[in-house]
């Protein structure tokens, strides 16, 4: 998030901006604080006169106006009501909660941004100081709220839009040396420039969504034992086909020693939105999901993909998931305990426990009310249509289809 502060000469300049942006359809005033009626229901000069009626009770301050805008990710989809939330949370941080404020959400940029205007004069006729305000209330404000509420934070916007990654076509890179290598550049290097990981699993939770993976080749292999890394091309079930490119011919030769060396860097820079996943997550299991399937789906409403580890039976033994917004991926266990792939089915099959519970506990209530009713009813009542089964066949499967999606950075 990215706040800007400017402070008008009148509150009618800034007021101004705003109403005419409204009329012109790039613009709409979501919330009114500290006003008695309801945003919609005022009119230009209803609003003025809940500033000037402060405004009044200082003539001796030349500046009483604050105009504020702040600024969010493109891929940062916030509803009105957490846009509200958010410029609450900043005014309150800055010093200005008590003072009425208007929130406006402007549409004529490529990103989404509301605007705040107040007066800097308080009901007892002082003025606000806002002397270095961006520079000390803002920007510690801006830090706090970016925690907060999972935002991009202003330090990693450019980090985010430096590449736009276009995933490997795979027929055209199928059976060319010289279009696999190009495809494969493009991929390592945007996704390196971009995400934060820490780990080559985490590396690859993202490569795989782009048709490619970084192979360090078999235990007893030579490339393995010589810490050796090529880069292979997926198919759409997961296989690996064409020509392997080694790590050392690419631009700016993604080895496994350099990729160790940006582990390390990247475990402190993905640390703050930890806090993120844990809450989406929590957000999601708070549905209810029935089995993995409807977690996965949630999750990827969200816009976070969920890669599971399967050993050679199929038994899931590890969960990654990799958030887009943040470009940021965790394994479910560094995350936290109940977040590890195992405790995580084990929560979704305690869901269900408990829904059969209930439903046989109403079941007994209305036979135990209703003693007419034919005596197998439970029986038949309590009867699953289809067994239930927490893991759902496909993800057992260790090879399995996945849907690609084209990701706009």
């Amino acid at each position: 998030m990215v706040a800007k502060i400017t402070t008008p000469s009148t509150i009618n300049a800034a007021l101004n901006y705003n109403e005419n942006k409204v009329a012109q359809g790039k613009a709409e005033c979501l919330h009114a604080a500290g006003y008695i009626r309801e945003v919609n229901d005022m009119n230009f000069y209803q609003k003025l006169e809940g500033f000037e009626r402060l405004n009044k009770l200082n003539d001796r301050a030349t500046t009483k106006t604050l105009h504020v805008s702040l600024n969010f990710d493109l891929s940062e989809k916030l509803s009105n009501d957490k846009l509200i939330e958010i410029a609450g949370e900043y005014m309150n941080r800055i010093g200005f909660g008590d003072q009425p404020f208007l929130v406006y959400k402007h549409k004529d940029a490529g990103h989404p941004h509301i605007h705040l205007v107040t007066t800097t004069i308080q009901a007892d006729g002082k003025r606000i100081n806002t002397h270095n305000i961006g520079r000390n209330q803002s920007e510690k404000a801006r830090k706090e709220i970016e925690d907060l509420y999972g935002l991009v934070k202003a330090e990693n916007q450019k980090r985010l839009h430096t590449q736009k990654i276009i995933p490997v076509i795979v027929e055209k890179v199928k059976y060319g040396k010289t279009e696999t290598k190009t495809s494969i550049n493009n991929v390592v290097s945007a996704v390196a420039n971009t995400y934060l990981f820490a780990s080559l699993p985490e590396f690859n939770a993202i490569l795989k969504g782009y048709n490619l993976v970084a192979d360090r080749g078999e235990e007893d292999g030579r490339i393995y034992k010589h810490r050796g890394l090529v880069y292979r091309i997926l198919d759409l079930n997961g296989n690996k086909i064409g020509v392997p490119i080694k790590a050392s011919s690419l631009n700016g030769k993604p080895t496994l020693d350099k990729l160790e060396n940006l582990f390390e860097k990247n475990k402190a820079l993905k640390e703050p939105f930890k806090m993120v996943f844990k809450k989406t997550i929590d957000e999601a299991m708070a549905k209810h999901p029935n089995n993995l399937t409807e977690l996965i789906h949630f999750l990827e409403n969200q816009n976070i993909n969920t890669v599971l580890r399967q050993n050679n039976e199929g038994r899931i033994y590890g969960i990654t998931f990799v958030d887009h917004n943040n470009k940021t991926v965790f394994n479910g266990s560094d995350i936290g305990k109940p977040y590890s792939a195992s405790h995580l089915l084990e929560r979704l099959a305690t869901h269900k426990t408990q829904e059969s519970k209930e439903t046989e506990q109403s079941v007994n209530h209305t036979l135990n009310n209703d003693q007419s009713l034919n005596p197998n009813l439970l029986e038949i009542l309590l009867k699953p249509e289809n067994e239930f089964d927490y893991i759902p066949g496909q993800l057992r499967k260790k090879k399995r289809n996945r849907k690609k999606r084209s990701l706009g950075l």
